[in-house]
């Protein structure tokens, strides 16, 4: 057998994977602002798009919790540990077993949800909301309905992206399937606006001519947008089944319940499901708190939470992605510091990349919201309720990405418990801060933003104190002293980025699209090279390891 990897070996290893899915993530999340770009030009966030997003909600709520969370931890976990002790062909074989189980067992959950669509959209509904209120009153309840039905097969499609993402990351294959969700993205997009097209030729092009407002044409072309949604999940598998077969995967038509590495998978899925769950049910209670608040509050969220997606996907999921696997290897090895040393890498890499992203989210909030959706339906006001939105969020963005990195991490320790019961109660505190902001201190949309980032925040720190004893240690001292530099280092760019902001505006209408472009382009250009050189000023090591590995690959 091989030498495992030193220590800085497998720091760089991790950096290197990082930046690799990191840049194919960049571009679906691109391509992600850009699907919400075409939303906000044709729905804003008008009745049709409350729908849409409430539709949306369930299939994507279980796809995160299979696809990107319990299943994706709980499978690779297995999978590295199975090709690490027994081989190839064990590993193949347990593939084609948990794909065959899956099949199976979604098919079943996707035919339920279209049967029980009423009942599913009645979950997501604030009974107390006025009969007058759309969401109660017909429209945007049947719409709902109507489009979840079409929507929920997604979740077996992205599902089976997840295990072929899995297999792949496993045999160091990273680019393939961080790039698989930008043909969801493009499938979204292209085969949307056709079917769109199709269903409300009028609409669409009342739209682009920027005429009035259409309820009926509206709904209908909307219902394209979901049929171009469950398109994209198809393509999101698809793209990555050539490259399985690359890596020498053959599926096999087998079931067996009593295989020890399927029966593995279970046990590890059953109490991961809730232990990564937190963010996505909290979001599912917020959105029935927000349909309670009127037309708009609902769609100011998702908008807002899309930006907020964008550094997590970058960094937060890329520095997961390539850390889970990593991590694995060295418990299957049984060398506790080289986990110790990888998790402790991965948090500081976190921290280095999103503090920053954080503190230019909100300096830069409006002006980023007005270029990205300000046109056709999306209007000035729209923009200034998206932003707090937006601000608000962006207090919890460390905190989830170093989550996305502690929670799978507990999983390779075939540690299930503490995930799952810190999960239990951060539920029950975003519901009371939810409640609390709502209805005694009366901020809307903007409480319900703060909670999902206060339950971020308790999420981490209860992760780490309960990872840091079970470890014995997690680099305290060296993950404190990145947090504060890296800290101080974003407050000056966060100043600088807002001071460029002002100034641009004085000199560069804000009313036109390049006039936005050179203000947001502007800012954050001067505050990422303030950053840089103020995280080279601390002699910041993260920072360091960064420029290097981009180097290496110039």
């Amino acid at each position: 057998m091989a030498n495992p990897p030193s220590l800085e070996q497998a720091q760089r290893r991790v950096t290197r994977s990082a930046g690799v899915v990191g840049i194919a993530v960049m571009g679906s999340r691109l391509l992600g602002l850009v699907r919400e770009q075409v939303f906000a030009t044709f729905f804003g966030a008008g009745f049709a798009m409350d729908a849409f997003i409430i539709a949306f909600r369930v299939p994507n709520l279980l796809r995160d919790l299979f696809a990107e969370g319990a299943l994706s931890s709980a499978f690779v976990t297995t999978f590295s540990r199975t090709i690490t002790r027994e081989g190839e062909r064990a590993a193949w074989r347990l593939a084609s077993l948990v794909n065959n189980l899956l099949i199976i067992i979604l098919t079943l959950i996707v035919l339920l949800g279209i049967i029980f669509a009423p009942q599913v959209v009645n979950l997501l509904i604030d009974p107390a909301a006025s009969p007058s209120d759309p969401f109660t009153a017909g429209r945007t309840y049947d719409l709902a309905v109507s489009m979840t039905r079409i929507m929920f097969p997604f979740l077996l499609m992205v599902s089976l992206a997840a295990v072929a993402m899995g297999i792949l990351n496993t045999r160091d294959r990273y680019a393939v399937p961080a790039s698989a969700s930008t043909l969801f993205n493009v499938g979204s997009i292209i085969g949307g606006l056709f079917c769109a097209w199709l269903l409300a030729p009028d609409y669409v092009a009342r739209v682009i001519n920027g005429g009035p407002l259409d309820p009926d044409g509206a709904a209908a072309a909307i219902t394209g947008m979901a049929i171009g949604t469950l398109f994209g999940g198809i393509l999101q598998w698809l793209i990555q089944v050539p490259s399985l077969r690359a890596v020498g995967y053959r599926w096999e038509p087998i079931i067996d319940l009593r295989d020890e590495g399927v029966r593995q998978v279970m046990k590890l899925m059953a109490p991961a499901i809730i232990g990564t769950a937190a963010l996505q049910i909290n979001v599912f209670v917020n959105t029935k708190f927000a349909s309670g608040l009127g037309e708009g509050p609902v769609s100011w969220l998702s908008y807002a939470f899309r930006l907020i997606y964008l550094p997590i996907g970058i960094f937060g999921v890329a520095i997961s992605t390539a850390t889970l696997p990593v991590a694995s290897r060295a418990i299957a090895l049984e060398n506790l510091a080289e986990f110790r040393k990888t998790i402790a890498s991965s948090l500081r890499l976190t921290f280095l990349l999103t503090i920053p992203s954080a503190a230019g989210l909100i300096v830069l909030s409006q002006p980023i919201i007005a270029l990205i959706f300000e046109r056709g339906q999306f209007d000035a006001e729209d923009t200034r309720q998206t932003a707090m939105a937006l601000c608000f969020n962006a207090v919890g963005l460390t905190a989830y990405s170093a989550v996305r990195v502690l929670a799978p991490s507990f999983y390779a320790l075939k540690e299930t418990r503490i995930p799952m019961l810190v999960s239990l109660v951060s539920i029950a505190i975003n519901y009371l801060v939810a409640n609390w902001t709502v209805t005694y201190l009366g901020i809307g949309h903007r409480g319900l933003a703060l909670s999902i980032s206060v339950v971020a925040i308790v999420n981490f720190l209860l992760l780490l104190f309960f990872m840091r004893q079970r470890l014995g240690g997690i680099e305290g001292r060296a993950l404190s002293s990145t947090l504060l530099r890296v800290t101080l280092a974003s407050l000056v760019m966060a100043g600088t980025c807002w001071q460029v902001s002002r100034s641009l505006a004085n000199w560069i209408p804000l009313g036109t699209f390049s006039g936005r472009l050179t203000n947001v382009l502007g800012s954050i250009l001067v505050g990422i090279a303030v950053f840089i050189a103020g995280a080279r000023l601390l002699r910041l090591e993260e920072m360091e390891r960064l420029i290097s590995a981009v180097r290496r690959r110039g």
